[in-house]
């Protein structure tokens, strides 16, 4: 098992492929859609993936996205937050 990523780079990570799926993590946070625990749980999610350089690529390559990258473990959520804000 790998030690966990930094907290902060990864809240960083998860917020622009929420932006580029067009999934507002603010916006559903602030709605109640989505609660500190489940915002918790997202970055802790984000932090344990080993993908961190291909996920970095992705978001260099996509602005705007149709769904996150394959293997992102936030993807579910992710996606139903973009149904939500559409």
């Amino acid at each position: 098992m790998q030690p966990l990523g930094d907290p902060l780079y990864h809240f960083r990570l998860m917020a622009r492929m929420g932006q580029a799926v067009g999934a507002d993590l603010t916006s559903a946070f602030a709605a109640g859609d989505i609660s500190h625990a489940d915002w918790a749980e997202m970055i802790t999610r984000c932090r344990g993936c080993g993908a961190t350089d291909q996920c970095e690529a992705f978001l260099s390559a996509h602005d705007h996205a149709e769904a996150p990258m394959p293997g992102c473990r936030n993807a579910d959520v992710l996606m139903q937050l973009k149904g939500r804000s559409a």
